[in-house]
């Protein structure tokens, strides 16, 4: 499968989830609101959406594709069967230890991420409670990234894009059931976490054995490989994950906020995630193993341009759904959310935090993609000795904004930390000449500038004209509203990316058109 095709299918499934995933929140938001039961549960989710994130669209990926993609290359595929055989052996042994450390360490796990829940019991309890219900899923997603990293280093990518819309559907189901049923939304979504992950486990087993890549359980053993795999893994857990370890933070400090904060935060980072999904892991996912096959072919020049064409396409579509979120944040909020046990003063709390959590999002799907060029070249320590400074600078400013701006100062935090982190990265990559911006680039990325503030003038205005239907409407018409606000704002942008040269109609079908390749210069 092309570059170009590949962002294309896991962008595309990647869309569908959210939007099946924008379903679930709005629903969340009428059955639970931002009280009690929402904070304990958004809490009792963290850890296991941390190693879903980690290991679904992070470091275990990192590691082991290009392990695993290596081996194919240079000793065949019965060679990298066998690696993914011994890694996963040694990862189940693993999980079922690491899974009863936790299952009775939980009440101080729950103490770390959300120490402000000490002084209500009852919801510290709560959130004890929901986190026990939902922590199997760590290990059944770590078993799905393994099959889900296997079919991307094969050019198999959606099955594994797929994966996350099982997690929206069963969530779906419980909060629909939860009403006829007489049992708690929050009940329902937390036993809906494990069974949503024992499905998608099962998905990716299947879809590999279709793809004729069936592992079998061997005896546990620290082979050579699967030491340095797991070499990669430990410093590669930080270097990739340090957008969730901010979320972490933010968490842990936002539950000592009055009661909503975390729910606001965890609303307007699911809105906030779209663009760092649909685009980031898109390009990532799609990056990686072209970047490991180049990099064990030597191909430096490859290297460069690949980075430079994965940078155009996060751009084009990055830029605009960053300005959309920075200028119509309110209109978004108020007609996904608002409604039931979300009230309007909910609505504009989430808003603000949504409108600071944009300013990072060209910052993280860019370090998606330089991270990918480290992670290529098997180095996880550049980006961990990278992460840990980003991990410190965001504590600090973090702390330094909590109390003149409270939780939107948690949601500002890790955007303003993530172009350190982004810097930091590049200066890397181009003292080992792979960052190397070519003219193509460099006189699009102004073009799309321009189209971008077009978009932004274009919200604006059209916020303005349609404020009634938007905040007072009828649902129907508050969201008919909100589809004719993005499509004009859409519209007005991609039509002055052509107009201006940002880039070509055709450049776009070859997105959409099996057998595409990457653009040429």
């Amino acid at each position: 499968m092309s570059f170009a095709r590949a962002i294309a299918t896991v962008g595309g499934i990647t869309m569908v989830s959210r939007v099946l995933g924008f379903v679930r929140d709005m629903l969340q938001a009428r059955f639970l609101g931002a009280g009690m039961e929402a904070d304990a549960f958004f809490v009792a989710f963290r850890l296991p959406n941390l190693f879903r994130s980690l290991f679904a669209e992070g470091a275990f990926t990192a590691a082991f594709l290009p392990l695993f993609a290596g081996a194919m290359e240079k000793e065949g595929k019965d060679a990298a069967k066998g690696l993914a055989e011994e890694a996963l052996s040694v990862m189940v042994a693993i999980l079922m230890i690491f899974s009863i450390i936790m299952a009775l360490a939980m009440p101080w796990v729950v103490a770390v991420l959300a120490t402000g829940f000490h002084d209500d019991p009852a919801q510290f309890k709560l959130a004890v409670t929901l986190s026990h219900i939902t922590f199997p899923y760590l290990a059944l997603i770590s078993i799905t990234a393994l099959f889900g990293s296997i079919l991307n280093a094969v050019g198999r990518f959606g099955p594994f894009a797929a994966a996350p819309v099982l997690l929206n559907i069963v969530q779906i189901t419980g909060l629909l059931l939860s009403g006829p049923l007489g049992i708690g939304a929050h009940w329902m979504l937390a036993y809906g976490v494990p069974v949503a992950g024992l499905a998608q486990m099962l998905w990716m087993i299947l879809a590999a054995r279709r793809a004729g890549m069936g592992l079998s359980l061997r005896r546990p053993r620290l082979t050579p490989r699967v030491k340095k795999l797991f070499a990669l893994l430990a410093p590669g857990i930080l270097g990739a994950g340090v957008y969730q370890f901010n979320l972490l933070v933010g968490t842990n400090l936002a539950s000592w906020l009055p009661t909503g904060a975390v729910s606001h935060l965890q609303y307007a980072d699911r809105l906030n995630q779209l663009p760092m999904s649909v685009i980031g892991v898109a390009v990532g996912t799609a990056l990686l193993p072209l970047l490991s096959r180049q990099m064990v072919a030597g191909d430096q020049d490859g290297v460069k341009a690949s980075l430079c064409r994965g940078l155009e396409f996060a751009a084009l579509f990055g830029l605009p759904a960053t300005v959309a979120l920075l200028t119509i944040p309110a209109p978004l909020v108020h007609v996904l959310f608002k409604g039931g046990a979300f009230t309007a003063a909910d609505a504009t709390a989430t808003a603000a935090a949504l409108q600071a959590f944009a300013i990072g999002i060209p910052a993280f799907i860019v370090a998606k993609i330089l991270s990918s060029a480290y992670f290529a070249k098997q180095d996880t320590k550049g980006p961990v000795r990278i992460a840990i400074v980003v991990l410190i600078g965001n504590v600090l400013v973090s702390l330094a904004l909590i109390e003149p701006l409270g939780h939107v100062g948690l949601a500002l935090a890790p955007g303003l930390t993530a172009w350190l982190n982004v810097v930091l990265l590049a200066i890397g990559l181009r003292r080992r000449g792979l960052l190397i911006l070519d003219g193509r680039l460099k006189s699009r990325l102004w073009r799309m500038a321009l189209a971008a503030l077009g978009l932004a003038l274009a919200g604006i205005g059209l916020t303005e004209l349609l404020a009634k239907s938007l905040f007072v409407g009828a649902a129907l018409e508050r969201i008919s509203a909100l589809v004719a606000v993005i499509a004009g704002a859409s519209v007005t942008y991609f039509a002055l990316c052509f107009l201006l040269g940002a880039t070509r109609l055709a450049e776009i079908k070859g997105l959409l058109r099996r057998g595409g390749g990457t653009p040429a210069a």
